[in-house]
């Protein structure tokens, strides 16, 4: 399982280092690559293997009036395989998306993972605080 967030730097190459916690899941789960493609809120989904081929099942059976979403997650999907040193080169075609600068912040949502410019993701959790909170979240933690 995936939790917590974690601040990484983007290299000149598009490059993230896989922080160490989430590579030994990935490790324990045989994944030497992953999924990566558009989250509609802003950022990045990456997935191992196994959660991208639920995940993409899902979209897929989806009814013709979701064509456009399909095509967004699974148009733009590209499988990524880690390089020697652990790293994940992110295609230039979904950093431009996610606007991914130098400072980026990978969480850990379960069995995916979500990857987000920090200025981006700052913006958006102060937007998700300064709401009210759903009934369904507060009847859940309350």
């Amino acid at each position: 399982m995936f939790q917590g967030p974690s601040a990484l730097t983007l290299d000149n190459k598009g490059r993230i280092a896989m922080p160490v916690r989430h590579r030994d899941v990935l490790t324990a789960m045989g994944a030497s690559k992953v999924t990566i493609t558009k989250n509609p809120p802003g950022g990045l989904l990456v997935f191992p293997p196994a959660a991208w081929e639920d995940f993409s099942a899902r979209v897929s059976a989806l009814p013709m009036e979701s064509s456009g979403w399909k095509r967004l997650f699974l148009g733009n999907a590209v499988e990524v395989e880690f390089d020697a040193s652990s790293r994940l080169l992110i295609a230039p075609e979904l950093r431009e998306f996610a606007d991914l600068s130098r400072d980026v912040m990978l969480l850990g949502m379960g069995n995916f993972l979500e990857l987000w410019d920090k200025r981006r993701y700052d913006e958006h959790e102060a937007q998700v605080v300064a709401s009210a909170m759903p009934e369904s979240i507060k009847n859940f933690i309350l």
